[in-house]
């Protein structure tokens, strides 16, 4: 029997298949590599609420001092998501209140709270003003801040959304008046609302402050401080929902604002015979909260905030300035 000898390719056809099986290899490679690419961006929502302003006072006279105003408030909370970057980091940074004054010094306003991080335009809101005070070194009159701060003395309220944001981030602080036997504060603005003007009815109450549901719950922040009531009125005004301090009566100090939440402090009442009962409220701490989907939520914090759930959403609390890397 004859061998049947069979070729199966020429040298021609050999290189083509090698270099076409080359090609193939080249490109699978490539298409591995980019498969293997990095994580996407994701959106997170956030709460920014900065420290509330300390209440206003009357060292060595009678009128009432006025209310502080609750700190900035901003959210975008069913608005426009932010996107963040995956290795990124993000800080978070919490204000603190404001300080009533002493016998020598003014009250001070609240300090901001802020997030800021690469690609992400920082969000700043503002410290709520300090409540207008009769002595030496304050004004009377109201400090402009995230919400303005209550007058006194027939002066008038700061201006809140002081920047300018949009949506605002508060609103006014209430006027004083000036004339006996009342001479009263007015109210510190928040979140919500506008403080209330002093009257010969009485002293100014807190503006209110905005519920907010970024922690799964409906939460109120930034509420205005209640001014006092002065020597010659015995009833100081309420504080702002969301945790505006209340105003002291006739020779009391006004109440604190509520920490995390940002409130303005109380007012406090006027002076004789007792000056250092008349010390008006501090303000409240501000937050930082930020809603993460869980399922891009990396668990890498500093400033030990708060973690928990929400349904699909992991919920980062910061009530002191900390990070999140992406």
């Amino acid at each position: 029997m004859r061998d049947l000898k069979i070729k199966l390719t020429s040298s021609k056809n050999a290189s083509n298949i090698e270099s076409k099986i080359r090609c193939k290899s080249f490109g699978y490679q490539v298409l591995g590599f980019g498969a293997g690419g990095g994580a996407s961006p994701y959106e997170i929502e956030y709460l920014v609420v900065a420290g509330g302003g300390g209440g206003g006072s009357c060292w060595g006279s009678s009128p009432g001092g006025g209310g502080a105003g609750a700190g900035g408030f901003r959210t975008n909370l069913g608005g426009t998501a932010i996107e963040v970057t995956p290795g990124e980091t993000y800080t978070q940074t919490v204000g603190a209140g404001g300080v009533g004054p002493s016998a020598s010094s003014a009250s001070t306003s609240g300090a901001v709270s802020s997030l800021a991080g690469t690609g992400v335009v920082t969000i700043t809101s503002a410290g709520g003003g300090f409540g207008g005070s009769y002595t030496a070194s304050p004004s009377n009159a109201g400090a402009d801040g995230g919400s303005g701060g209550g007058g006194t003395w027939g002066k008038a309220g700061g201006s809140g959304n002081t920047p300018s944001t949009s949506p605002s981030q508060g609103n006014d602080g209430g006027n004083g008046i000036g004339y006996s036997p009342q001479q009263v504060g007015g109210g510190g603005g928040g979140a919500g609302g506008a403080g209330t003007n002093g009257s010969s009815g009485g002293p100014g109450a807190g503006g209110a402050g905005t519920a907010n549901s970024i922690t799964g719950s409906s939460v109120t922040y930034a509420g205005g401080g209640g001014a006092a009531g002065g020597a010659h009125v015995n009833t100081g005004a309420s504080g702002g929902s969301g945790g505006g301090g209340a105003g002291g009566n006739s020779n009391s100090a006004g109440s604190n604002g509520t920490i995390y939440l940002g409130g303005g402090g109380g007012g406090g009442g006027g002076a004789p015979p007792d000056p250092a009962n008349a010390k008006g409220g501090n303000g409240g701490l501000g937050v930082v909260i930020l809603k993460i989907p869980t399922a891009s939520y990396t668990g890498t914090t500093t400033g030990s905030p708060t973690v928990s759930t929400s349904g699909a959403f992991t919920i980062v609390k910061y009530t002191g300035t900390g990070n999140y890397v992406a």
